[in-house]
């Protein structure tokens, strides 16, 4: 299945840190904590620095996975993400802006001093498209 279910939405749609892996890095696989949004689009956008080394592999193999799971806290649930990916500087900053907002309270005069050095950054967006969603929840 390739579609997000309003479960699934639900999970994504929380501050969660997600682990993304890409499929040209190191063997196996080394998955780094990322911020991400689930899009009314079904699709997964994250930003990164552009001199990230996941850029350099997505441009070598555009595929790439996402693994967001529920706290230890919660009954057991998580969902799996997979598919290709585009790479590209449209709207990333807005998307820097919108998941600053989501993860850090702004009020916070340290993560306010954070959010302008995000600011300050240049940033690509990362957008996955599922291709095979996978999940478990008991």
């Amino acid at each position: 299945m390739s579609t997000l279910t309003t479960q699934d939405l639900e999970l994504l749609r929380r501050p969660l840190h997600g682990f993304l892996s890409v499929a040209a890095g190191p063997v196996p696989p080394q998955p780094r904590p990322v911020w991400f949004e689930a899009t009314d689009e079904g699709t997964i956008e994250l930003f990164t620095d552009p001199a990230s080394p996941k850029v350099r592999r997505l441009q070598c193999d555009p595929r790439a996975s996402l693994v967001v799971a529920a706290p230890a806290t919660e009954r057991e649930r998580w969902v799996s993400v997979t598919g290709r990916t585009t790479v590209d500087t449209d709207d990333a900053r807005e998307l820097v802006e919108r998941l600053a907002a989501r993860y850090w309270d702004l009020a916070d005069p340290t993560r306010a001093r954070d959010l302008a050095e995000l600011r300050a950054g240049t940033w690509l967006r990362i957008v996955l498209h599922p291709e095979k969603i996978a999940r478990l929840e008991f």
